[in-house]
């Protein structure tokens, strides 16, 4: 097993204190702190090779400190980790947005530093959209658990291979979707760099093309599995709802976004968050 020490020069704003707080109100994400604020660690499959990973993150000023040990590609690794949690993103015009936005730039002072977390990857992201429909979410949260206990390796989701041959008693077509989910990883459909390198529209399009993946759930794959930053999830109620008490009661989310550019999937993030912490949802955030 490898182990990688690298620092990463985050660009822009960005708290590990802040964003924790967000990270562990995030029931599919698995990260854990340490040491307090210090640390946080989280177990994840590589999405260039599957393999296994271990990721313990510190903040040292404008800097993140990564340890880093697997079994593949430590390059892959690291990059897949700065995705996941946004570290990869030039921040620096993020705080105009507040400027631009009133809104948004009180949303930034109540969180500052917050940079949205997503799933270890859009595989990730896809299977927990499976396991959560018509569920609460302690539920899927439960299920996800399971299968990691009994398929998984050490702390790492099931990789899609062995996804693909379980034979696995699930509710309505569950089964068939992970397997498809499995199938769509395996060639290459959800390949995390892949799906951050187009526009997320055309991105949201290709996934819905898998078998049991609809629009919202292609919304979550790209725009919080591949942590695309500006997206625009337009199949969030509870997001249109804090736009409308936040802009005013003839205000519509795809207009008030317009002033969120090139940050909409953040700024999303950002509403919903504030949103979660004065009306949590059951179970943890989605």
């Amino acid at each position: 097993m490898e182990r990688l020490e690298t620092t990463i020069d985050v660009q822009g704003p960005w708290s590990l204190a802040t964003s924790r707080r967000f990270w562990e109100g995030f029931a599919p994400s698995a990260l854990t702190s340490q040491d307090g604020e210090a640390r946080l660690r989280t177990v994840f499959r590589v999405d260039r090779d599957w393999s296994r990973a271990e990721v313990e993150v510190a903040q040292d000023g404008g800097a993140a400190q990564l340890v880093l040990t697997g079994d593949g590609d430590p390059t892959a690794a690291v990059a897949q980790v700065c995705r996941f949690l946004s570290l990869d993103v030039d921040a620096r015009g993020w705080p105009d947005v507040g400027r631009r936005d009133p809104v948004i730039g009180a949303a930034q002072q109540q969180l500052p530093g917050l940079r949205p977390c997503g799933f270890h990857s859009p595989y990730e992201a896809a299977a927990w959209s499976v396991l959560s429909q018509r569920v609460r979410i302690v539920q899927a949260a439960q299920v996800r658990q399971q299968l990691v206990d009994e398929h998984g390796d050490d702390g790492a989701f099931p990789a899609p291979e062995r996804l693909r041959a379980l034979e696995l008693d699930l509710p309505g077509r569950k089964a068939e979707y992970l397997h498809a989910v499995a199938d769509a990883a395996l060639d290459g459909r959800l390949d995390g760099a892949a799906l951050r390198s187009v526009d997320p529209e055309e991105a949201v399009r290709g996934v819905q093309q898998i078998t049991g993946l609809g629009p919202f759930a292609a919304d979550l794959v790209v725009l919080r599995g591949a942590n695309a930053p500006d997206g625009l999830p337009r199949q969030e109620r509870r997001l249109e709802s804090e736009v409308a008490e936040r802009y005013g009661p003839d205000a519509d989310l795809t207009g008030a976004a317009e002033a969120w550019r090139p940050f909409r999937t953040w700024a999303a993030v950002l509403l919903r968050a504030l949103r979660e912490e004065r009306t949590p949802e059951i179970g943890g955030r989605r």
